[in-house]
C-alpha cells in the first residue's frame, strides 16, 4: 500500500507540473522537487524514520510545491489544498493527511518546523545550499524573481542577498546541523570571497 500511494502521487504530480508550471519557472520546477524528494528521503534514512515517518515526508516532498501552478506568492496554500485532494480522493487516512499538510507548511518562509517530520522537508527543501554547483541555482532563483516579483538586483546586490540568507538560516534535522551545514559553508565561503573582491 504505502508504495503504492507514492507512485499515484509521483506520477500524479509530474504529471502537474509538467502540464501547468508556466514557462519562467527556472528554480520552482520539476528538477527542483525531484531533489527535494531526493534529499528528504536521504535525511529521514539519516534520521532513522520508520516507514510510516518516512512516507509521510516523501509525500509532502512531492506536493510541497505544486502550488506554483496556480499562484506564485503563497503557493503553499495551493500546495496544500491540491494535496489534500489527491489524499481523500485515494482515500488516505486523515491523520496522515493532517501530517503531509503540516510539512508542507514547514517549508514556508521563514520555516517554523514542529515536528520532526516538518524538520527533513524543511531541510530538504533547502538543501540545494549544500550543492557544490549552488551557483547554478541561485541564478535561477534571480531570474524567477525577476519574472514573478518584478524584483530586479545588481550582482553585489544580490551576492550580499544570498549571503545573508545562507548566514541566517539554520538547519533543523541532526544531519543538517552536522553534515549539511559543512557543505553549506563552504558556499557561504566563497559568496564571502565574492563579496570581499
Amino acid at each position: 500500500m504505502t508504495e503504492n500511494i507514492i507512485d499515484r502521487a509521483r506520477d500524479y504530480v509530474l504529471q502537474l507540473l509538467l502540464s501547468k508550471l508556466p514557462n519562467g519557472m527556472r528554480f520552482h520546477n520539476v528538477m527542483h522537487t525531484q531533489d527535494v524528494v531526493k534529499a528528504a528521503i536521504e535525511i529521514a534514512t539519516e534520521s532513522c524514520f520508520s516507514s510510516t515517518q518516512s512516507e509521510i515526508v516523501t509525500l509532502a516532498a512531492w506536493f510541497h510545491d505544486c502550488g506554483y501552478t496556480t499562484a506564485y506568492t503563497n503557493h503553499e496554500d495551493s500546495s496544500k489544498t491540491i494535496a489534500a485532494d489527491f489524499l481523500n480522493r485515494n482515500n488516505y487516512p486523515q491523520e496522515k493527511t493532517a501530517q503531509v499538510l503540516a510539512c508542507i507548511e514547514a517549508t514556508r518562509f521563514p520555516q517554523n518546523p514542529k515536528s520532526p517530520e516538518e524538520e527533513v522537508l524543511a531541510d530538504a527543501d533547502l538543501y540545494h545550499f549544500t550543492k557544490t554547483d549552488y551557483s547554478k541555482y541561485e541564478r535561477r532563483l534571480r531570474m524567477e524573481f525577476k519574472t514573478y516579483l518584478g524584483k530586479t538586483y545588481t550582482n553585489e546586490e544580490w551576492d550580499e542577498t544570498n549571503y545573508a540568507l545562507l548566514k541566517q538560516h539554520s538547519y533543523y534535522t541532526a544531519y543538517g546541523k552536522t553534515v549539511l551545514q559543512k557543505f553549506k559553508e563552504v558556499n557561504m565561503e566563497m559568496l564571502k570571497i565574492k563579496l570581499t573582491k
